[in-house]
């Protein structure tokens, strides 16, 4: 069996769930989900500008209530929740944590523990870090050792 870490920042929706679940055929493939809620990663100016350029300025206007700390951590929890009932409703055997602290360390982490042959980054665009190489993917590549692959998420949950 195929194994994937995948790391998310909210629920995944059914085009996002069916994306990566297809990703390579029939054979099958079992996740171990990280999320990391979009409140707790990177400042409130950083998701504004990802936002601005992405057209999406009401967006913008309301960084600043976007949940962080606790309340982040209880819609995140809700998130992944969500997640893993759609990748097993497909058949597919799933599991998953939340990001509390550093996320390429917990990536690294349960990418070793996991023996995983893959980690899928898959979240809204993030601009900014993607331009200096800082997103998550970018920074992966060079720390996990295995391949790593970057998707945008298909639509808002």
């Amino acid at each position: 069996m195929f194994t994937s870490v995948l790391m998310i920042e909210k629920a995944l929706t059914s085009a996002d769930v069916e994306f990566v679940t297809t990703l390579h055929g029939d054979e099958e493939v079992a996740f171990h989900v990280l999320l990391q809620p979009r409140g707790d990663q990177a400042d409130r100016l950083l998701r504004a500008i990802d936002d601005v350029a992405l057209g999406e300025l009401d967006e913008a206007a309301r960084e600043n209530e976007t949940p962080e700390g606790a309340e982040a951590a209880g819609q995140g929890r809700q998130a992944l929740d969500v997640s893993l009932t759609a990748l097993r409703a497909g058949g597919n055997p799933a599991q998953g944590r939340l990001i509390e602290d550093h996320p390429l360390d917990a990536l690294k982490a349960l990418v070793d523990e996991s023996g995983a042959d893959e980690v899928i980054v898959l979240t809204d665009p993030h601009y900014v870090e993607e331009f200096f190489h800082r997103d998550w993917a970018s920074r992966a590549r060079h720390k996990v050792g295995v391949p790593v692959l970057k998707l945008f998420s298909h639509s808002k949950a």
